[in-house]
């Protein structure tokens, strides 16, 4: 839910800072006082569009700092981590500064972000429903999602999504296979060619490597076998290292027991120089016999790297990935010898795949139909107390027939439709319905959908616009119990729905220092009382209307 709203610098608010809770939150307040600059305020910190008209006049900048405090396992926190930022423990921090230019800059949890960023959490965390701007329910691409949600089709999606990539990646083998075996009959005389000639060369990965070594130490043997030979006699020089060192330590040896111990690590180290330097030695010994110094076979060598490297430029392949050539070489030639029998059993396959990812589909079809019959009956038990009693709601399920339509959440479109006149066919519920009656449509929607959709905070903008009396105190119940489920946050002119919150604020404007400043002050119960009566009666407050008051405040749960 939404946890505090900071504005700095915001049209006609210098400094305001706002501490939310759960429960339905009222603001309420005289035309022209500022509410609509609370929620445009609110939309730059969703990452909606920046206007240099937002930043009060005579300031630098505008800023605005929305916190969160969300589930650990909450759609937002899992975007922030996936754009690699620090989702952290605690609320989940949105900023946004404007500039007088028109230019902005975000923050997510202090830490930079694109604006597309922040509108992507803003969808995840706020819906706002209003008279003339809306969004979330009036995007049909959220409808299927929504009604998936709304009846519980988890099991059914993730069987339809993984048939699907199974038959995607079937139907990718078959394709890859005709194409592999259409070139090969292009090429078939080539392939054969290529398979022969490979098979005589019969590459070996590392192959390169070795002889390439091999090479390097033919083309030097001489000046090794010099460089060898000459450690060796130097090693031999006089009586030799190891003599020197074997005569030295026979004579420690024979004084060691009138030493008490102290030449015992001379000794043992003495003694490991001279077995290592006749390891050392014999080991020169046997690389220099190792070392080839024939010419022919140096030709061999090269011949033979030479070979290998020229089929690898051939083919256009490196020289260890020759051996992988053949193989996929002989794999598209016995292709072909088998008259396509490989192909036709991926194309078995394939089908066998797509009949699954049908069945689950048709599944998940069956579940949508169920559902929209549910939600319609739903949503229409909640319009005629709102005063759309002659208005028809209709979730419309197409099952697509066109394969490019199909994917991993199935055949099916989804779209909610109105007809707000008998006899006329349903539409889209923005073509149709008119701002109030829009707003009152999102409002029947969202009470039977709360359950179903994860956006924690939900804004309604004068939903009550048009209305008053029994139609004011429905939108008053509905919203009161819709707040039992998600936080919401409502701006209302309307007594009835006033005195539904569980918390009240009262937007203000008033002129000091030669300007005019917007605030926003929280109401206790007696302040709130004086506000519910003069939504009642007007500038002046009657004894009448604060009896009137009473009633609407004592009526509300």
């Amino acid at each position: 839910m939404l946890a505090s709203l900071s504005i700095r610098d915001v049209v006609l608010i210098d400094r305001l800072d706002l501490h939310f809770q759960p429960g339905l939150c009222v603001l309420t307040g005289e035309t022209g006082a500022g509410k609509s600059i609370l929620l445009d305020a609110l939309g730059l910190a969703l990452g909606q569009r920046a206007e240099a008209r937002l930043v009060r006049h005579g300031t630098a900048q505008a800023s605005v700092t929305a916190a969160f405090d969300l589930a650990p396992d909450h759609p937002a926190r899992v975007l922030v981590n996936e754009q690699g930022l620090d989702a952290a423990d605690g609320d989940l921090i949105l900023r946004r500064v404007v500039n007088p230019d028109g230019r902005s800059k975000a923050w997510v949890n202090d830490q930079p972000a694109s604006v597309g960023l922040l509108k992507q959490l803003g969808a995840a965390l706020v819906e706002v429903h209003g008279q003339f701007d809306t969004q979330g329910l009036l995007d049909p691409a959220s409808h299927r999602a929504i009604l998936d949600n709304y009846a519980g089709l988890h099991a059914p999606l993730a069987e339809t999504g993984k048939a699907h990539r199974t038959w995607t990646e079937a139907e990718r083998a078959v394709t890859q296979a005709e194409a592999d075996l259409e070139q090969a009959r292009r090429d078939e005389d080539f392939l054969r060619h290529a398979v022969e000639e490979l098979h005589l060369l019969a590459p070996e990965p590392g192959e390169e490597q070795q002889l390439a070594e091999n090479r390097t130490m033919m083309q030097n043997g001489e000046k090794l076998i010099e460089a060898m030979s000459a450690a060796t006699t130097a090693l031999d020089k006089g009586n030799g290292v190891e003599n020197a060192l074997r005569t030295a330590l026979r004579q420690l040896e024979r004084i060691a027991d009138k030493m008490d111990g102290r030449l015992d690590e001379a000794i043992e180290a003495l003694d490991r120089a001279a077995m290592e330097v006749a390891e050392g030695r014999d080991q020169i010994q046997r690389t220099a016999q190792a070392v080839d110094l024939d010419p022919r076979h140096l030709d061999q060598v090269e011949e033979r790297l030479f070979a290998l490297r020229a089929a690898a430029r051939k083919h256009n392949v490196a020289v260890d990935s020759l051996a992988a050539l053949l193989d996929r070489l002989n794999a598209q030639l016995n292709g072909l010898e088998d008259d396509g029998a490989q192909l036709e059993t991926l194309r078995k396959e394939a089908r066998a795949a797509r009949e699954t990812y049908l069945r689950a589909a048709d599944r998940l079809t069956q579940g949508r139909r169920a559902a929209a019959g549910n939600l319609d009956r739903a949503v229409a038990a909640e319009l005629p107390p709102l005063k759309l009693e002659r208005a028809v709601f209709a979730t419309h399920v197409e099952t697509r027939d066109d394969p490019a339509d199909w994917g991993p959440q199935g055949r099916d479109r989804v779209a909610f439709r109105v007809s707000t006149n008998p006899g006329s066919p349903p539409g889209a519920l923005n073509k149709i319905a008119s701002g109030g009656e829009l707003a009152r449509f999102m409002l029947a929607l969202k009470a039977c959908l709360a359950d179903a959709d994860p956006i924690p905070t939900l804004v309604f903008d004068e939903v009550d616009s048009g209305v008053g009396g029994a139609v004011a105190h429905a939108v008053g119940e509905r919203l009161g119990r819709l707040a039992h489920q998600v936080q919401v946050l409502v701006v209302t002119h309307s007594p009835q729905v006033a005195a539904r919150g569980s918390h009240h604020w009262k937007v203000s404007k008033a002129a000091a220092d030669e300007q005019v400043r917007t605030t926003v002050s929280p109401l206790d119960d007696g302040k709130r009382r004086e506000e519910v009566a003069r939504m009642l009666s007007g500038a002046e407050v009657t004894e009448a209307a604060r009896a009137a008051a009473d009633s609407l405040l004592d009526g509300a749960p």
